[in-house]
């Protein structure tokens, strides 16, 4: 049956940066397709309340460990394959921002948005990916944004990080899909999240993005869950290398 290639019973998904917003509607979308559900961030008492939150808790997992640092990632990487299993998915979903503009950009800060929306990407993918090799399978999905294709004011180091994790996607496609490893990008536009509130409460920005976005109204993270799934199923065996972008219509438009 058609609906047979978006089951994903019997798969582990690791999803980082998954204790709060867009990464834990990625994790309750591949839980319900049937995953289970390795929940990643450096707070273990977020964690906890990111699992305890879910109907089924036997399918979720949780593992705090810090993306950013290397020697940390292959502990806990190597941990959960000897552990809990294969992890099947990754979703490379960690990210930050910082608004300022690029003029008074201090050079920590810029390190720190490469470091956790970029370099992670790069360390855990290398530490996920060795295993998938070696079974001849695996998906990876990279959270790109709709700024790996547009910029907008103060966000410059954020669209730059952006622009290259969809660019990194490629090539990590290029290495690995002959091995029976797709990689590809999910691209939020702007969603309703912890992290937008004050943007969602800023009647100024609110009405800026309901005219810039064709759909007229900021996202809802559940409407992120279909997309996931399928670059994480079997429906997508032979999407590689792409980013899906959920926005609105908010690229198509000028």
């Amino acid at each position: 049956m058609l609906l047979e290639l978006f089951n994903l019973s019997g798969k582990r998904a690791l999803v980082t940066g998954s204790s709060q917003g867009i990464g834990l509607a990625l994790a309750r979308g591949l839980a319900g397709a049937g995953a289970h559900v390795v929940l990643n961030g450096r707070n273990q008492a977020r964690l906890d309340a990111a699992r305890a939150s879910f109907t089924d808790t036997d399918r979720i997992t949780t593992r705090a460990f810090d993306v950013t640092d290397e020697t940390a990632v292959g502990m806990a990487i190597g941990a959960i394959e000897a552990e809990e299993g294969a992890i099947d998915i990754l979703v490379n979903n960690t990210g930050i921002q910082i608004r300022k503009p690029l003029e008074e950009f201090d050079t920590e800060a810029w390190h720190r948005l490469i470091g956790t929306n970029l370099t992670s990407v790069f360390y855990v993918s290398r530490a996920v990916v060795q295993n998938m090799i070696a079974r001849r399978r695996g998906k990876i999905i990279n959270i790109c944004s709709v700024n790996s294709e547009a910029a907008r004011y103060s966000i410059a180091p954020y669209t730059a990080t952006k622009g290259a994790l969809k660019n990194l996607t490629r090539g990590m496609c290029v290495d690995w899909a002959r091995h029976n490893i797709q990689v590809n990008g999910l691209g939020p536009g702007y969603f309703d999240t912890e992290l937008t509130r004050a943007l969602v409460e800023n009647a100024e920005f609110t009405a800026w993005l309901k005219n810039r976005t064709p759909a007229q109204r900021w996202g809802n993270v559940k409407e992120l869950e279909g997309a996931v799934v399928f670059l994480a199923s079997a429906a997508s065996d032979f999407v590689n290398g792409h980013v899906l972008y959920v926005d609105g219509g908010m690229l198509a438009s000028l």
